[in-house]
């Protein structure tokens, strides 16, 4: 049985007592850590011997970018593919992303529940496509000590959030995309990126004829710059409009628009990390190519500051040709892995 000693543990004190909010900030990070560490043993539990071995891996460089938009499977990923866990098993490592993730409408685990699902909506139409084939590792031991990861993704999803000490170290890269956008069955509606969607084009409804001009960037893209294998290659100057120009209502609009990627953390965490950015807007900058409309392909968005980095494009359809998809990416220019590796 997979028991670490510190799971049920976390720290009450700080090393300035005087700080109470810092303390606060830091047990409530911890508990949640305690919470994945816990589902993931659980997880671990159900597994044999050769399954964890499958789960279990190094957390290195090469496992921890081991991760794709395309439905390539192993060739592509480590982890365990869900497809051959028993359903005892299946409910288990569901429990460790739910725990890890926000809890949001339209974001955070149930936005990961509706990726799976448009995989499996695709899977009805082509082969190679359903949520069976999603991965998930843990690189390094699972622990409220020590640095590890959970590694989870398959077509159109890639969820890397690193942890060291009981903290929530890193939230990104963070891949997510669909197609089709929207879709109905059985009498339930599907729009996994509404939020993402909807908040960026609010940002861009906002500004004036000028301040389009100012944002439009002169490259056209047909994907995101910084997708599977373009770890640290942010672009070293930034380009587009500067949030510092904005008014308090239309910052305000660039953090809303910010936020739906942020909550694919913890909700403790995705508000931390929300407030780091909200303090970085005057040197944050927003910027766009093609339309605003998000209805053709090379329609797309950008917000770049000093940590947080989102992109949103539009691409023509794989499987449904006649409508388009979404890719999206958030990463951070400081924490991606944690901060753990050097690109």
């Amino acid at each position: 049985m997979y028991v670490n000693a510190n799971a049920a543990t976390t720290s009450s004190t700080s090393s300035d007592s005087s700080d109470s909010s810092e303390s606060a900030t830091t047990t409530a990070a911890s508990s949640s850590v305690s919470d994945v560490v816990d589902a993931a043993n659980a997880f671990l539990d159900t597994l044999d011997d050769d399954q964890q071995s499958e789960v279990l891996l190094d957390f290195t460089e090469a496992n921890a970018t081991a991760w794709s938009n395309l439905p390539c499977g192993s060739t592509c990923r480590v982890g365990i593919e869900f497809s051959t866990l028993s359903d005892t098993q299946l409910t288990a490592a569901k429990a460790v992303i739910e725990a890890a993730t926000g809890t949001g409408s339209g974001t955070g685990y149930d936005q990961i529940t509706q990726i799976l699902a448009a995989d499996d909506y695709l899977g009805e139409t082509a082969s190679g496509y359903g949520s069976g084939n999603y991965y998930l590792a843990f690189l390094g031991t699972p622990s409220t000590s020590g640095t590890w990861q959970l590694h989870f993704g398959g077509h159109h999803l890639a969820l890397n959030l690193t942890y060291k000490d009981g903290e929530v170290e890193g939230t990104t890269p963070y891949f997510v995309g669909v197609e089709p956008t929207s879709w109905t069955e059985d009498g339930t509606s599907y729009e996994p990126l509404a939020a993402q969607s909807d908040a960026m084009q609010s940002m861009l409804s906002s500004l004036s004829t000028s301040e389009l001009s100012e944002a439009k960037l002169s490259e056209s893209f047909s994907d995101v710059l910084l997708g599977p294998g373009d770890d640290g290659d942010f672009p070293t100057t930034k380009e587009g409009l500067a949030v510092s120009e904005l008014t308090s209502a239309q910052q305000k609009l660039v953090l809303a628009a910010i936020t739906p990627w942020v909550e694919v953390a913890d909700d403790t965490t995705a508000e931390s990390v929300l407030s780091t950015y909200e303090s970085e807007l005057d040197e944050t900058y927003i910027a766009y190519s093609g339309g605003t409309d998000f209805d053709t392909q090379g329609d797309y968005v950008r917000i770049d500051g000093p940590g947080v980095w989102i992109e949103f494009v539009c691409q023509d359809g794989v499987v449904y040709t006649s409508k388009i998809h979404y890719h999206t990416v958030y990463r951070d220019h400081n924490t991606d892995y944690g901060g753990e590796f050097s690109f």
